[in-house]
C-alpha cells in the first residue's frame, strides 16, 4: 500500500498557493501578529487537502524470470567432439532453469550469411528485443568464444555467462593469403605475401617447416618444404589474360582440428599494360588515317606506323639527302624487334622491293611463335605485287583470284559468324536496327575476291563471298579482311557502323584474349550459385562434369540461350574450389572462400567476450572441466564462481487491480483548519 498525491488543482496552481501562503505568513511575521504559528498551520492543512493526499493499494501477480540461451551451431562447432559437448550442457541447463520455476528461451545460431561467420549477439539482440527487460535473469552463451559480431552486443542488465566447447590440448594449422592483388600486369612479377600459421597447443613432435603445393588453373600443383609462423613472399607472373586462378594448399596434420583453413584461393584478373601495334600502310588513301586515328585514340595503344609515302619508282629530281632526316629502321622492326609487338597490321600494302623476302618471312614466323596479323585487303592484294605472293602467303587463310568488285554491298556475318566470339551479337552495335535480316548499319563499296583456304569465314560481302576470314596458325593467328572500306564505318557513311568495336574484338582475339576464343568453359560465382558458360562453335555440346571441394563428381546438361553459348546455373553444396570438364575444354572455379570465415581461428577462446561478461559480473567456464551449477544472487554482485554460475532474480510482476481511497477526510482537513483559524482570532482579539 502507497501514499500517492492526487490533487484537485493542478500541481502549478498549487505551487502558487503555497507561494501566496509563505508570503502571508512573513508578513504575519514582520506586522507582530501573535496568531501567525496558528495561521500558518492554517494555511498549509488547506493546501494539503487540496494536494489531496490517498491510499493505493495493488494487487499484483508475480511474473516468471526468463533466461535466453544462445547455442552456436556455426561450422566450427562441430569439429572435434564440440557437438557433443554442447548437446549435454545444452540438455543439463534446460532441466536446471525450468526445475526452477524460470522461463528458458533457447536460440539456436547457424553459420550466417554470405560468409557472415558466427553471429551471437545480432541473434541475441533480436530475442532480447522481444522480451521486457525487467524479467531477464541472465544470459548464457554455449559456444566455441570465436563470434564475428561482437560490436552488436546489447546492453545487458543481468548476468551473462559464456560456457567454451573445446579442450585445452586442441591445436590447427592455418594458411593465410596476406596480400593477393585483383589485377596484374602480364609479364610482370607480382608478390603475394602467404604465412603459415599454428594456433592452440601445438605438439612438440609438430615440425616447424610445412609442405606448400602451389597449382595454378587446376594444373598439376608444385610442392615446397616452407617454414612455419612466418611471412613468405611469393614471386609469381601469371601466364595468361583473364582470370588466373591460384590455389594453394599445406599438408595436414592428423592431429589438428581441420584442414579446412588448409587451403587458399586466390583470383586475379591477368591484362595487358599497354598493345604494341606496327602498322604497315602501302598507297595512301581515304582509310589510312582512319586507321591510324583509331589507334591513336586508345591510350592503351602505343603505334608504330611504317609507310611509304615515295615510292622507288618515283623520279622527281629531288636528291635522296633532302627527302628524310634519319634512315627508317627497317631492318630493327621487322628483322631483330618484330616480337615485341602485339599486333602488326597491314593496311593496302603490296611487294614494292623495299621489304625483302627474308622480313616478310621473320613476320610469318612470329605469328607461327605466337604473334598476330591483320591484313587489310585493297586492289593491290590481288594484283602480281600482292603480300600473298610472299613468304606471308604460307600462313594466309584465303587467297585472291585477281577479281575487285566495285560495288556496294552491306557486310552480313555469317551463320558461323553468329557464334562466333569476333563478331557475334555486333548487328546490336549498328546505329539502326536491323530489318529483314540486314544489319542496320552502312555499306562498303569494294571487296577484293578471295577464295578460302583454311579457318573460319564470320563476315561476307557480295553474294556470300568471304570478307572477313580468321584463322589459327602455329601458336598465333592471323586474319584477313577483304575489303579496305571498313573506314566508311568511322566517316559515318549511310550511317556508320561499329568500326571501333570490331577492331577491338579482333585486336582481343588474336592477343588470345580468354573472353573471346571461340572454344572455352567459364564459370561466374554469385554467393553459392555459379553459372557455367560454353562457348563453342559447334552446334551441339556434351554435359559439364563438375567436380566438388569434396571429390564428388555430378553431370549438367546445357542449354543453348544463344547461338554458340550453352549455360548451367549450378547451386554449390559447400565452399571451396570447383573443376569443370565439357569434351576438352577445363576449367576451376571457387565458390566462396577455400577457407570460410568459421575457420579462420578454430580454437576456443572467450577472450573476445571478456568486456562483455565483466560489465555484467559473469563468468565464462569451459564445459571441459564440467557443467557448472545455478545459483541465485542478488542484483549487482559477483554471479559466477568455482564450478557455478549465477541468476539475478527480477521479481517482476503485473498489476491486476489497483484500489485508491483517501488518506484524511475532507471534513477532517476543513475541521482542522477552522479550528486553527478561529485559535488565531481569539489569540489577536484577547491582545
Amino acid at each position: 500500500m502507497d501514499v500517492i498525491f492526487d490533487p484537485l488543482l493542478p500541481w502549478p496552481a498549487l505551487y502558487v498557493a503555497a507561494a501566496i501562503t509563505a508570503v502571508f505568513a512573513i508578513l504575519a511575521i514582520w506586522r507582530g501578529l501573535g496568531g501567525w504559528w496558528l495561521r500558518a498551520p492554517a494555511m498549509a492543512v488547506l493546501l494539503v487537502a487540496l494536494a489531496n493526499p490517498s491510499l493505493q493499494d495493488e494487487e499484483r501477480d508475480p511474473l516468471s524470470d526468463i533466461v535466453v540461451m544462445v547455442v552456436d551451431e556455426s561450422a566450427s562447432q562441430r569439429l572435434s567432439d564440440r557437438e557433443s559437448q554442447t548437446a549435454q550442457a545444452v540438455d543439463a541447463l534446460t532441466t536446471d532453469i525450468t526445475s526452477r520455476g524460470m522461463e528458458l528461451r533457447t536460440v539456436n545460431v547457424p553459420d550466417g550469411q554470405g560468409d557472415a561467420g558466427t553471429e551471437l549477439m545480432t541473434a541475441l539482440s533480436d530475442t532480447l528485443s522481444e522480451e521486457p527487460k525487467s524479467r531477464i535473469a541472465g544470459t548464457i552463451l554455449v559456444t566455441d568464444g570465436q563470434l564475428h559480431d561482437a560490436q552488436r552486443a546489447p546492453v545487458l542488465e543481468a548476468p551473462l555467462h559464456t560456457l567454451l566447447t573445446g579442450r585445452d590440448t586442441d591445436w590447427d594449422r592455418r594458411l593465410i593469403v596476406k596480400n593477393a592483388p585483383a589485377f596484374a600486369i602480364l609479364d610482370e612479377e607480382i608478390t603475394l605475401t602467404l604465412r603459415i600459421e599454428d594456433q592452440g597447443a601445438v605438439p612438440r613432435d609438430i615440425p616447424a617447416r610445412a609442405s606448400l603445393s602451389i597449382a595454378i588453373d587446376g594444373e598439376e600443383a608444385q610442392t615446397f618444404q616452407v617454414p612455419t609462423g612466418e611471412d613468405l613472399q611469393l614471386p609469381l607472373t601469371l601466364p595468361h589474360g583473364g582470370i588466373n586462378v591460384l590455389q594453394f594448399n599445406v599438408a595436414a596434420d592428423e592431429t589438428e582440428l581441420t584442414d579446412r583453413n588448409n587451403s587458399a584461393v586466390v583470383q586475379i584478373n591477368g591484362v595487358r599494360d599497354r598493345l604494341r601495334v606496327l602498322l604497315v600502310s602501302g598507297e595512301p588513301h581515304a582509310g589510312e588515317r582512319t586507321w591510324r586515328n583509331l589507334l591513336k585514340s586508345d591510350a592503351a595503344v602505343d603505334l608504330v606506323h611504317f609507310t611509304i609515302l615515295r615510292p622507288p619508282e618515283k623520279q622527281d629530281g629531288v636528291p635522296v639527302s633532302e627527302l628524310s632526316l634519319i634512315a627508317f629502321p627497317t631492318r630493327e622492326l621487322f628483322l631483330e624487334k618484330v616480337d615485341e609487338f602485339d599486333l602488326i597490321i597491314f593496311d593496302r600494302y603490296k611487294r614494292r622491293g623495299i621489304l625483302p623476302a627474308l622480313y616478310f618471312d621473320s613476320i610469318r614466323q612470329y605469328v607461327e611463335k605466337g604473334g598476330a596479323v591483320l591484313v587489310a585487303a585493297g586492289p593491290d592484294f590481288a594484283s602480281a605485287d600482292s603480300i600473298y605472293r610472299s613468304p606471308l602467303g604460307g600462313i594466309m587463310p584465303a587467297e585472291p583470284t585477281a577479281r575487285v568488285l566495285d560495288q556496294g554491298f552491306t557486310p552480313l556475318i555469317s551463320e558461323l559468324g553468329a557464334r562466333h566470339p569476333v563478331t557475334e551479337g555486333l548487328e546490336k552495335f549498328a546505329p539502326n536496327p536491323t530489318v529483314d535480316g540486314i544489319p542496320g548499319w552502312g555499306r562498303w563499296m569494294r571487296q577484293i575476291e578471295v577464295s578460302p583456304l583454311q579457318g573460319q569465314t564470320v563476315m561476307t560481302g557480295i553474294e556470300e563471298r568471304p570478307l572477313l576470314t580468321l584463322d589459327r596458325v602455329g601458336e598465333g593467328r592471323i586474319a584477313l579482311m577483304a575489303s579496305d572500306h571498313a573506314w566508311l564505318w568511322h566517316r559515318g557513311f549511310e550511317g556508320g557502323g561499329p568500326q571501333l568495336e570490331l577492331l577491338r574484338r579482333l585486336a582481343h582475339w588474336m592477343m588470345k584474349e580468354p573472353d573471346l576464343e571461340e572454344e572455352a568453359l567459364t564459370a561466374v560465382a554469385e554467393g553459392q550459385t555459379m553459372t557455367i558458360t560454353r562457348r563453342t562453335l559447334a552446334l551441339e555440346v556434351g554435359e559439364v562434369e563438375i567436380t566438388a571441394p569434396d571429390g564428388t563428381v555430378t553431370t549438367v546438361p546445357l542449354e543453348e540461350t544463344s547461338p554458340g553459348r550453352f549455360t548451367a546455373t549450378v547451386e554449390g553444396q559447400e565452399q571451396g574450389l570447383y573443376r569443370l570438364k565439357e569434351g576438352d575444354q577445363e576449367s576451376v572455379i571457387a565458390l566462396g572462400p577455400a577457407a570460410p570465415r568459421e575457420f579462420i581461428e578454430t580454437i576456443a577462446s572467450g577472450a573476445k567476450l571478456e568486456g562483455l561478461v565483466d560489465a555484467t559480473r559473469g563468468g565464462i567456464m569451459s564445459l571441459e572441466d564440467g557443467i557448472p551449477n545455478l545459483r541465485m544472487v542478488g542484483e549487482g554482485r559477483n554471479a559466477a564462481g568455482r564450478g557455478w554460475i549465477g541468476l539475478t532474480p527480477r521479481n517482476a510482476y503485473v498489476t491486476t487491480n489497483v484500489t485508491v481511497i483517501p488518506l484524511v477526510s475532507p471534513w477532517l482537513f476543513l475541521l482542522l483548519a477552522m479550528v486553527l483559524s478561529v485559535g488565531a482570532w481569539l489569540r489577536e482579539g484577547r491582545r
